[in-house]
C-alpha cells in the first residue's frame, strides 16, 4: 500500500525549483493532517463531460462518492447496488454500449468496509479510487460467488459472449483497495478481480486476502484474453493462485505473492515483463504453459522476468513442456535472487533446467539467442555468461533493481492546496480557446499548488507550458487538445503541451490527463517533455496514466463521419500529430502507463467503425545522456516509426507494444508526411510501412526489457497476417549503436523480426511460437557486457573505456592474488579499463591490464576482465569462495562470480 516514505519524496519535490508561480509566498509542501479526510472526499467539484448531450446529462457529474450513492462501508450493510449505481448513473456506457467517451466517472471510496454480495461492475471510461490515506476494503460477503471486481461481465446465455469487446476494452482503473475473500469457503473458486481489459487501463495498490487453506480454490486476478496494459504495487496474500492471467502482452511492475500454492499461473500470451516480483512461502513461483507453437495452440509465448526475490518457495518457475533442445516458449531471466529455493526451472519430465539454493540468478535464458548480425540462432537454455552491466543511472543504488516509482495520489496534501483551472477562468467545454486561461492558471500557481486539471475538453490554440517543479493531475483523463493555425503547418511543428525547457532540472510531475490535437494538426507535437531529473536524484520528471489519444473520438473532428477506412476521403482533414509523444535532448523521463495511440476505430461510434487517421510518429527519444524509463508503454499506428530512439543513453523499456497502421501501404509510409533528418527519422528500408521500433546509430545502452510488434492488415487485408507478409520488418537497430540489448521480442505479420541497418538478420520463420514470433535475446554486435555504472551517473566525472577483445593471444603474467571484491553498478571495484571476450582466463586479463598500464585486473561473471589502479574505496573483500564462476576460456579455474570480481596484482 501507500508508504510514509511518500512525504519525504514529495517534501523534497520542488528543491531544485528556481522560482514559483506569481501568486506563490512558499514552495508547496505536505499540508494534510494525519486524521483529515482525502483531498478526493472534500475539494470542489466542477468537473464535466464537454460532448455529453445524452438525456438527464445536463449537470453530469464525472465525480461520485458511493456514499453518496447509499453505501455505508460498516461491514455489515450489503453496499453492492449502492456502488454499482454510483457507477451506472446518469446514463454511462455500460453492459450493451462498445465503448464512448462522453461519460468519464471517478467513483471514490472513502475509507471503511464495503461488504458485497455481488459483482461490481465497471463501466467503460471508469476509475474506481478508494482512500490512499487509509484504503477501504471491499469484502465478499460468505454466499459470495464470482468475481468482486468485474471489468468484463460474460453475457448471461450469450454462449460465452462478453459485454465488452476484451480487446477494446480501454480506460479502467482500480486503485487504493483491499479486497477481502475470507469469509467466502476457501474451496468457493472466487476471484478478487476479473480483468479482461485491453490499453489504458491500470491495476495500482491492491490487496488481496485469501484463505491459505492447502485446498483453496480462490484466486486474486484472474484474466483469460485482452490486449494490456499496466498494473503495479500488488499484493495478494492466499490464494491457489495469486494470479491466473492470460492476455496477448502486459507490463507488471512490483508484485508480491505470499503463501499461495501458486503465485503465478501464466496460461497464454505473446509477451509478458514482470519487473519487480516478490514471492514468499509459495508452494510454486510461475506455472507457465508452454509448447504451443502454432494459433492453434497458443499458450504462453515470451516471459521477461527482471527483478526478482524469491524466498521459501520449492520450485520458482515450473513448466508443461520439455523441451529436448527445441524451441517452444520464451523465458528471460534477469537479477533473480533466490532464498531457499529447491528448484529454479523445472520442466514437465521433472528435469531441473535450472538449480535453485540461496544464490542471485544473473541472467538466465530459454530460447534462441542473437548477436549483431548473426542470422543463424542458437538454441540456449542455460546462464548467460556475456550477461551486460546496467548502467547506475538506471538502477536503485539500494537494491540494484531497475529504478522504480510508483504512483501517488498525493494523500500528503489537503483539498486547498489544489488550485483548480475552472475556478480560474477555463471552461473545459471543448469549444472555448481556453490557451490564455490556462497559461494564466499555471504561471499563478506552478510550485506552490497542485495544478488540478477539472473533468472536461480543454481547446488550445498555442503551446501550454508546465514549467519545471509543477505537479499536474488530471480528474478521470481530462483532455487537452490543440487544434489551429499554429499546429497545422509539418514543415514547422510546434508542441502542444510543452513540460519544462530545454536545460531544466527539477521534479515535475503529470498524472491522468489525455493530450491530444484536433483535426488538420499536421505539424502538433502534442507533448514535448524537456524537464530533466532534479540533480542526484531520479525519477522525479515522471507521468504515470497519461495518454496521447489522437482521432476516433467526439470533438477530436477525425470520426467515422470524415475519415472512414476504404472511402477515399480527403488526407488532411485526418491528419492528427506530427509526433505523439518527444522527449528532447537534454530530458530524462520516468513514464509509467502511457500510451500513445492513432485511433484505428472511432470510439464514439456504436460499431465502432474503422477510419484513418495520420500520424507522423508515436514517441520520439533523443535524451543524450538519460535516464529514460518507459515502463509499460505502447504506441499505435504512426506513420513512420512508432517508438525512435535516436542518439539516446541510459534507456530501460519494458513492456513496449506497437502496431503498424492498418491503412498502409495506401497510402505508403511516410506519406502524408515527409522524412525529416531534424527529428532523426529512421530510413524506411522496410517496404511501404512504417517501423516499430528503431535505435540510431548514436545511441548507447538501451535495454529493451519485452517487446510486442504487430502488423495485422495490409490496407485492412487480413490474409497478410498469417503469410508474415504484412510488411518486411519491425525492428531497426543502426550498426552503430552500442550497447543494445533486446530481451523477449515478439512480432506479428512481418517477414523479418529484426533489422541492423538496411540488413534483415532476423527471420520470423525460424522463430514461430504461437500465434506470434519469438526470440530471447538480441544484442548488438559492439557490447562490452553493458555501459561502464560510474560514467552514467550525472555526478560522476569517471569515465571508462570499453572495448571487445575477440582473441586471447596476450602471454601470461605474474601478480599475486588480492581477493574475492563485490563489485556492482553502484560500486566498481575497478574503474580504469575494461574487456569482455569468450576466452576470458585470469592470467589474460592479467596481462591485458598490465598492457594499459594498470597494477590491479579483475575478472567477473566469467568472460569479463576489469582494470585499475585502486581499490574503490567502499568496496568489501568477499569470501573466496564467493568468486565461483568458471572461466570462459578455461572452465576449470575460476573467474569471479555474481558481483564478485577475483582480484589479482598485474606484476
Amino acid at each position: 500500500m501507500w508508504k510514509l516514505s511518500v512525504f519525504a519524496i514529495a517534501a523534497s519535490l520542488l528543491s531544485a525549483v528556481n522560482g514559483l508561480g506569481t501568486s506563490c509566498t512558499a514552495a508547496l509542501t505536505p499540508g494534510a493532517a494525519a486524521g483529515d479526510p482525502s483531498w478526493m472526499q472534500t475539494i470542489t467539484r466542477r468537473g464535466s463531460s464537454a460532448y455529453n448531450t445524452s438525456p438527464g446529462t445536463a449537470t453530469y457529474k464525472p465525480y461520485r462518492n458511493v456514499k453518496d450513492y447509499g453505501a455505508k462501508g460498516d461491514g455489515v450493510t450489503d453496499d453492492t447496488a449502492a456502488i454499482n449505481t454510483a457507477i451506472s448513473d446518469q446514463n454511462r456506457c455500460g453492459l450493451g454500449c462498445a465503448s464512448s467517451t462522453l461519460a468519464p466517472a471517478i467513483v471514490f471510496f472513502p475509507s471503511g468496509n464495503y461488504l458485497v454480495s455481488g459483482a461490481i461492475i465497471p463501466f467503460y471510461l471508469t476509475q474506481l479510487v478508494g482512500d490512499a490515506k487509509n484504503p477501504p476494503t471491499i469484502t465478499a460477503s460468505s454466499g459470495f460467488s464470482g468475481y468482486v471486481i468485474d471489468a468484463d461481465p460474460y453475457i448471461p446465455n450469450g454462449y460465452g459472449a462478453q459485454y465488452w469487446v476484451n480487446q477494446n476494452n480501454f480506460f479502467k482503473s482500480l486503485r487504493h483497495f483491499k479486497i477481502d475473500l475470507t469469509k467466502t469457503p476457501a474451496t468457493s473458486g472466487v476471484s478478487a478481480i476479473h480483468w479482461q481489459v485491453a490499453q489504458a487501463t491500470t491495476l495500482v495498490d491492491i490487496v488481496v486476502n485469501m484463505s491459505t487453506d492447502p485446498s483453496t480454490t480462490q484466486t486474486g486476478l484472474f484474466m483469460e484474453n485482452g490486449s494490456g496494459g499496466f498494473m503495479s504495487d500488488l499484493v495478494f496474500n492466499g490464494g491457489k493462485y495469486g494470479i491466473n492471467v492470460g492476455n496477448q502482452q502486459f507490463t507488471v511492475r512490483n508484485l508480491t505473492v505470499n503463501n499461495a500454492q501458486t503465485a503465478v499461473y501464466a496460461n497464454w500470451a505473446w509477451g509478458w515483463t514482470y519487473q519487480g516480483v516478490n514471492f514468499n512461502n509459495c508452494k510454486i513461483g510461475f506455472d507457465i504453459n508452454e509448447g504451443g507453437i502454432n494459433s492453434a495452440h497458443q499458450t504462453v509465448g515470451s516471459e521477461v522476468i527482471i527483478d526478482g526475490k524469491i524466498v521459501n518457495t520449492p520450485v520458482f518457475i515450473q513448466t508443461t513442456n520439455s523441451y529436448n533442445g527445441t524451441f517452444a516458449g520464451s523465458i528471460l531471466l534477469d537479477n533473480i535472487k533466490f532464498t531457499g529455493v529447491t528448484t529454479g526451472v523445472k520442466d514437465s519430465s521433472g528435469a531441473t533446467k535450472l538449480a535453485g539454493g540461496t544464490t542471485t540468478i544473473r541472467q538466465w535464458a530459454q530460447g534462441n539467442v542473437y548477436s549483431g548480425v548473426n542470422q543463424v540462432p542458437t538454441y540456449q537454455q542455460a546462464l548467460v555468461t556475456s550477461a551486460p552491466t546496467k548502467p547506475a543511472a538506471l538502477l536503485n543504488s539500494g537494491t540494484g533493481n531497475i529504478y522504480s516509482r510508483g504512483r501517488t495520489d498525493y494523500p500528503q496534501y489537503a483539498a486547498s492546496q489544489f488550485a483548480s483551472v475552472k475556478a480560474a477562468g477555463a471552461k473545459g467545454d471543448g469549444v472555448t480557446d481556453d490557451t490564455a486561461a490556462i497559461q494564466a492558471f499555471i504561471n499563478a500557481n506552478w510550485g506552490c499548488k497542485i495544478l488540478f486539471f477539472d473533468a472536461g475538453t480543454y481547446y488550445v490554440t498555442s503551446t501550454i507550458t508546465l514549467p519545471t517543479g509543477s505537479i499536474a493531475v488530471g480528474e478521470v483523463w481530462t483532455t487537452i487538445i490543440g487544434g489551429g493555425a499554429n499546429f497545422a503547418n509539418q514543415a514547422s511543428p510546434l508542441p502542444v503541451f510543452k513540460v519544462g525547457n530545454a536545460g531544466e532540472k527539477g521534479a515535475t510531475e503529470i498524472s491522468d490527463i489525455v493530450f491530444s490535437a484536433r483535426s488538420g494538426s499536421a505539424g502538433a507535437i502534442v507533448v514535448e517533455w524537456n524537464t530533466a531529473d532534479t540533480a542526484g536524484k531520479q525519477a522525479t520528471a515522471a507521468a504515470w496514466d497519461i495518454h496521447i489519444r489522437l482521432g476516433g473520438f467526439k470533438g477530436s473532428g477525425m470520426q467515422v463521419s470524415n475519415c472512414a477506412k476504404l472511402t477515399g476521403h480527403a488526407t488532411a482533414p485526418c491528419t492528427a500529430a506530427f509526433i505523439g509523444l518527444h522527449i528532447t535532448t537534454q530530458a530524462t523521463a520516468y513514464l509509467e502507463g502511457t500510451w500513445v495511440w492513432t485511433a484505428d476505430h472511432d470510439l464514439d461510434d456504436a460499431g465502432q467503425t474503422q477510419i484513418d487517421v495520420y500520424t507522423g510518429r508515436g514517441i520520439v527519444s533523443e535524451s543524450a545522456q538519460g535516464p529514460v524509463w518507459l515502463i509499460g508503454t505502447a504506441s499505435e499506428h504512426a506513420d513512420i516509426v512508432q517508438y525512435n530512439f535516436a542518439n539516446s543513453q541510459n534507456v530501460y523499456a519494458g513492456f513496449i507494444q506497437t502496431e503498424t497502421a492498418y491503412y498502409q501501404p495506401s497510402p505508403a509510409a511516410p506519406s502524408p508526411f515527409s522524412i525529416s533528418t531534424t527529428y532523426n527519422d529512421p530510413t524506411l528500408t522496410n517496404g511501404n510501412s512504417g517501423w516499430a521500433l528503431a535505435i540510431g546509430g548514436n545511441s548507447n545502452t538501451v535495454f529493451i526489457y519485452g517487446g510486442g510488434h504487430y502488423n495485422f492488415f495490409n490496407n485492412y487485408d487480413s490474409t497478410c497476417q498469417p503469410l508474415n507478409t504484412c510488411q518486411v520488418s519491425m525492428v531497426k537497430v543502426a550498426s552503430t549503436a552500442q550497447n543494445v540489448y533486446i530481451y523477449g521480442l515478439s512480432t506479428v505479420g512481418s517477414t523479418y523480426m529484426l533489422n541492423v541497418d538496411a540488413a534483415t538478420i532476423i527471420k520470423a520463420s525460424d522463430n514461430v511460437n504461437g500465434f506470434a514470433d519469438s526470440f530471447t535475446v538480441w544484442k548488438s554486435a559492439n557490447t562490452g557486457g553493458g555501459s561502464n555504472p560510474s560514467s552514467s551517473v550525472p555526478t560522476s566525472t569517471t569515465s571508462t573505456k570499453t572495448t571487445t577483445s575477440t582473441s586471447g593471444t596476450a602471454t601470461s603474467t605474474g601478480g599475486a592474488y588480492v581477493g574475492c571484491y563485490t563489485d556492482s553498478g553502484s560500486a566498481r571495484t575497478l574503474n580504469g579499463y575494461s574487456v569482455t571476450t569468450e576466452s576470458m582466463t585470469n592470467p589474460l586479463c592479467k596481462s591485458t591490464c598490465l598492457a594499459q598500464g594498470y597494477l590491479y585486473a579483475g575478472t567477473e561473471y566469467s568472460d569479463e576482465c576489469y582494470c585499475g589502479n585502486t581499490l574503490t574505496a567502499g568496496t568489501l573483500d568477499s569470501v573466496d569462495s564467493d568468486c565461483n564462476g568458471p572461466c570462459a576460456g578455461d572452465n576449470t579455474t575460476k573467474c569471479g562470480g555474481t558481483y564478485r570480481l577475483s582480484v589479482y596484482k598485474t606484476s
